[in-house]
């Protein structure tokens, strides 16, 4: 990909896509993202980089229809988060689970080539373990020193 798509989104609350030259509505903008392309939404007028409301619109509108994939339960923890001096650590906890959930459904695809040719127990319990280490390691990296801090202030007590 050569850079981020540009969409302008007008004073009329209209977005245009500008490699395209066309409008674009909320669920025209989401096909895009799900087939790849990496974008760039700018307020028309004052030019200022509106991409993160414009997305979460996009995801409020898809939570309306058909299975929704935030539940209630998970978007008021999510709140609770907001302010809280953890919000950061969440945030980026957040963005490696879903990397690392991205990375071991590819692996699994490419995985159920080979089930055929294997035991699939076998391949079931290698890719479990792989996933286990994968999570593991991830919330060694972000929270390790939290952990070893707590410890160390229990043992002292």
């Amino acid at each position: 990909m050569a850079g981020k798509r540009l969409i302008k989104k007008y004073a009329n609350r209209r977005l245009y896509d500008a490699t395209s030259k066309k409008h674009l509505t909320l669920e025209e903008l989401g096909k895009l993202i799900v087939d790849g392309e990496d974008i760039e939404i700018v307020d028309d007028k004052s030019g200022d980089d509106i991409t993160r409301q414009v997305l979460l619109q996009v995801i409020a509108e898809q939570e309306q229809g058909g299975q929704p994939m935030f539940s209630a339960a998970l978007l008021q923890t999510l709140i609770r988060f907001y302010g809280n001096p953890m919000q950061g650590l969440m945030s980026t906890y957040l963005e490696n689970s879903v990397a690392t959930f991205m990375q071991q459904q590819e692996k699994w695809q490419t995985q159920m080539g080979k089930w055929l040719a294997e035991t699939p127990m076998a391949t079931m319990a290698e890719l479990t373990k792989k996933n286990l280490d994968a999570w593991q390691t991830m919330q060694e990296s972000l929270f390790g020193g939290l952990r070893g801090g707590r410890k160390a202030d229990e043992e002292d007590q």
